[in-house]
């Protein structure tokens, strides 16, 4: 069943209140951005304040991730169990209730707890956010132009986070932790009123609890191993016991969800071809993405000697151009379908850092620096709502939010993956302590293994484009009532990358 306000398709004007609807969802979705990019910038204040050591200032930008990237696939399901609407408000609550208590602490474990419960609100508005755009607006050119703003939000908030976190950071670091809160309250007050019923399955069916225990608990082990992996060491008996059981419970997360007539993850999505491809290239561009950013700001601090304040203002060409293009994108993928528009993203993506690979230590920023950041503003603007489009496009309702937990967690677990590649990359070069020659040669390895993460999503995505012209076609098993439940899965036949 589709909300009371999808959108017709011949229709080109929205009205006030679906507008209303699609800026309360892009609210959201600003804000989990802001708020992973302003407290990067304020660790220094806090450890300062608070008098935390590194290894604990890292857990309040790990309990975030740990949260987030954990509980994204039960939030996916929940969205449709619960109901979109639902799940979605009572998320963003506790969003700004821990917003509040992050500003208002003094101790370093109750800060981290903050940041954990607000990682875990974000699992659960994300995906339920994500599934209210694809059942409110009709799949084709309406649900692409919404998606299109709605993802390019995410951007627009991490480049804004970084600025407005140079700015508050100046004042007090509370600031970065409490700014977030009266937002979020806004938003929930108007997503109350704007926001329509969804419909939810029927909970006579049953929940998969045993998935839902397994499948969050080996995202959880396994984001934390990979976020404790470069300071625990990668061979290391720890390290090399929790990916172990990390990959038990993953195994036995999947027989339950073969075995389950109400799964967590209906596996027959990943039959599709433009699934898998949407989910891998996800992992890889905000993989990338992330190792760049971390490679940028250490260049531009460490060696370059520049402000926090400085080197976000170097990002923020890549984020205005995101923010400009909102709008456009939308028609763009109705004109070439996203396989060709990821594709030519990711070939952006590709040369942008490849070109930064020119660095030296004398500020090039009109040669080497701004035009990086343009085509690495390009390329966001190209692939990120292209893969949330592609993601989505052919799913029933009643799984729009289970594919959109599915398709952020690949987000986030690629992010704290190919981070930590990148960061023990570096780590290995051993530039830490010796000339700044020394330390800027040890980053061109990392600069190197990010343009090869890039180059990878590009491959994926141009297999699709081969698949496509060649006309075949790729199989997508359909749900099927509790009574078909033991026989096989009707196939419905999709073009591939459609």
């Amino acid at each position: 069943m589709t909300s009371p306000l999808t959108v017709p398709v011949a229709q080109e004007r929205w009205s006030p209140r679906l507008w209303g609807t699609l800026l309360v969802l892009c609210a959201a979705m600003f804000l989990d951005a802001l708020d992973v990019s302003m407290v990067g910038v304020a660790l220094p204040s806090i450890g300062t304040d608070l008098d935390l050591s590194t290894a604990t200032l890292q857990w309040i930008v790990s309990g975030y991730i740990l949260g987030y990237g954990g509980l994204l696939l039960l939030g996916g399901r929940a969205a449709d169990l619960l109901g979109r609407r639902r799940v979605f408000l009572i998320a963003l609550a506790v969003f700004a209730l821990a917003s509040l208590l992050g500003g208002l602490v003094d101790s370093g474990p109750l800060l981290i707890a903050s940041r954990f419960i607000k990682g875990l609100s974000a699992a659960f508005t994300a995906p339920a956010g994500l599934s209210i755009i694809t059942t409110t607006f009709k799949e084709g050119p309406q649900r692409n132009r919404a998606l299109a703003i709605y993802t390019t939000c995410a951007a627009t908030g991490f480049s804004m986070g970084l600025v407005l976190s140079g700015l508050l950071t100046e004042v007090s670091w509370r600031l970065t932790m409490l700014l977030p809160a009266p937002i979020a309250l806004i938003a929930l007050l108007a997503g109350i009123r704007l926001i329509p019923k969804s419909s939810r399955e029927d909970s006579g069916k049953g929940y998969d609890l045993p998935g839902a225990v397994t499948g969050t608990a080996s995202m959880l082990l396994l984001v934390f191993t990979v976020v404790q992996a470069p300071e625990a060491g990668w061979a290391s008996a720890r390290t090399l016991l929790s990916f172990l059981a990390a990959v038990l419970l993953l195994t036995t997360f999947v027989i339950i969800e073969r075995r389950s007539p109400h799964p967590l993850i209906r596996l027959g999505v990943l039959r599709s071809g433009s699934q898998i491809r949407a989910n891998l290239g996800a992992a890889l561009f905000f993989g990338s993405y992330v190792g760049f950013q971390f490679l940028v700001t250490q260049y531009m601090q460490t060696l370059l000697g520049w402000s926090a304040l400085q080197t976000a203002l170097a990002f923020l060409p890549a984020g205005a151009l995101v923010a400009l293009s909102s709008t456009k994108i939308g028609s763009v993928v109705d004109r070439f379908g996203t396989p060709r528009v990821i594709a030519a993203g990711f070939s952006l993506l590709v040369v942008a850092y490849a070109l930064f690979l020119q660095i030296d230590l004398t500020p090039t920023y009109a040669a080497v620096i701004l035009p990086s950041m343009l085509l690495l503003g390009a390329a966001c603007a190209l692939v990120f709502p292209s893969l949330n489009i592609q993601a989505t496009s052919g799913v029933e309702d009643h799984e729009q939010g289970m594919v959109s937990g599915l398709l952020n967690t690949s987000i986030q677990v690629g992010g704290a993956i190919f981070l930590a590649v990148v960061t023990a990359v570096i780590t290995a070069g051993g530039g830490t302590g010796r000339s700044a020659q020394a330390v800027l040669d040890s980053f061109r390895p990392g600069l190197v293994v990010v343009t090869g993460i890039a180059a990878a999503g590009l491959l994926i995505t141009l297999t699709g484009l081969r698949t496509r012209r060649s006309g075949a076609t790729v199989l997508v098993a359909k749900s099927v009532p509790q009574t078909e439940t033991e026989t096989e899965p009707e196939p419905e036949r999709v073009t591939a990358g459609d």
